[in-house]
């Protein structure tokens, strides 16, 4: 069977696949050595693909390899790291971006749901119960 990844593995693969190095080439068993390598997390192609947030990371990651290539002009190093860094951000902040999109779209269904079942907004406010660590019940 599968081994399943936590939230915290998922975001550190899709840290990964974020400041991914142009130089080695963006594959399935790379990303899995790399995952490996620098977090221990012993993953296949398969379970990988089934996370969807690194399913999309991945694939817009490739798309944009695609579209822009490797870079050939000669920089200083320190351009280099910084333009790295640039880009490592650019990535995150474009998956961010459709991160927040998906979450608004779920957002909009829940807020209609709500509406059609009749639900308050002083339902909706209000707050989480305490928990109580005496007894260990919410």
């Amino acid at each position: 069977m599968a081994k399943h990844i936590s939230d915290l593995d998922i975001e550190k693969v899709v840290s990964i696949i974020d400041q991914w190095d142009e130089e080695v080439k963006f594959t399935w068993d790379n990303l899995c050595g790399v995952a490996l390598k620098r977090y221990s997390i012993s993953a296949t192609r398969q379970t990988l693909q089934g996370y969807s947030r690194i399913k999309s990371a991945y694939d817009e990651k490739k798309s944009n390899l695609r579209n822009h290539g490797k870079r050939k002009e000669k920089t200083p190093p320190s351009l280099k790291i910084a333009g790295k860094r640039i880009a490592t951000l650019e990535a995150e902040n474009s998956r961010l971006k459709k991160e927040q999109e998906n979450l608004l779209a779920q957002f909009v269904v829940w807020q209609y749901n709500a509406y059609a079942y009749g639900i308050t907004m002083d339902q909706l406010n209000r707050p989480l119960p305490k928990k109580d660590n005496r007894n260990n019940t919410v």
